[in-house]
This record gives structure tokens, C-alpha cells and sequence, in this order.
């Protein structure tokens, strides 16, 4: 049965890279389908199909017609510090795009690298407690679990 939606992305070139790449980085990961499209307005258009943890994700490589930003990102719900640090070395490849937990890989992509322990701190009954997690984050890159736990213990 196909999903409803899919997320479909635009490279200028480098959809077969960007497919690999990320079957690579993640587990259960595969390249579905790809199919080359030949006499369009952009030329020659590579479309790409593939899985990451059950979800379809398309990607084209099209033209340098559009760029990506931070308006669209993929969240990385992560259970451990170490899956957190797994994804966010794999994946970060623009330092100064770092916040907060965000980062951009090597094509432009945003990415939220999240472990599951920041949403429940930071819905805390608390507000006091839920603010003082948020304060840690703020002066964050890469999302450390301990030093948000830390913050919101602290009295």
C-alpha cells in the first residue's frame, strides 16, 4: 500500500549521493527505486526512492533550481546519548549551522537530532523546571542528555 505523503527533495545533482549517504547513516535503510528522466525542461532528472525506518522519502536530482533551509527539517527521535552522538557525527557537516540540537549534513539538509528524554523534560508540570532545560538547550549544539538532566534537577 503506498503512504499518503511522501517527502520529496530537490538536489541540483546530488540525489544518487544523498540516497547512498543516508542508507548508509541509517539502519534498516535501502534505496527502493530509481528511474532516469531524459528530455525535461532541467535536462536529464535522476528521481530516487527510498526507505529510512519505514518511511518513503523521494529525492531528485534536477537542477540548482532551489536550495533547502531550516523551514523544513527531519527530527531523529533518539533513545540514548550514544544514538544522539551516532547521528549527530554522521550527519553534521556545517558547524555554524549548529543550534539546539539542528545541524545540516553535507547537502544542505536540516536535521534535528532529538533524544526522546528533551521532550519529556521540557513538558514538565514545572515551569521552572521546563525553563531551565530550555535555558541548556539555548546553549547547546549537539543535545547532551546528562547536562539537561543536570538543569533541570538544579534548584
Amino acid at each position: 500500500m503506498m503512504q499518503k505523503i511522501t517527502p520529496f527533495l530537490w538536489f541540483d545533482k546530488e540525489a544518487r549521493a544523498a540516497a547512498e549517504f543516508y542508507v548508509s547513516v541509517f539502519r534498516d535503510a535501502q534505496i527502493l527505486d530509481s528511474a532516469i528522466l531524459k528530455d525535461t525542461p532541467s535536462g536529464t532528472v535522476e528521481v530516487i526512492t527510498l526507505r529510512l525506518f519505514g518511511q518513503e522519502y523521494q529525492l531528485m536530482s534536477a537542477s540548482p533550481s532551489f536550495k533547502f533551509s531550516e523551514a523544513i527539517s527531519f527530527v531523529v527521535n533518539c533513545e540514548t546519548q550514544e544514538e544522539t552522538d551516532y547521528y549527530w557525527e554522521k550527519l553534521s557537516a556545517v558547524p555554524e549551522a549548529e543550534a539546539c540540537g539542528w545541524l545540516k549534513d553535507k547537502f544542505g539538509v536540516s536535521w534535528q537530532i532529538t533524544p526522546k528524554r528533551l521532550p519529556e523534560l521540557l513538558n514538565d508540570p514545572d515551569p521552572a523546571k521546563a525553563a531551565r532545560v530550555m535555558q541548556a538547550v539555548l546553549q547547546m549544539k549537539k543535545i547532551d542528555i546528562a547536562s539537561l538532566q543536570q538543569a533541570y534537577d538544579a534548584a
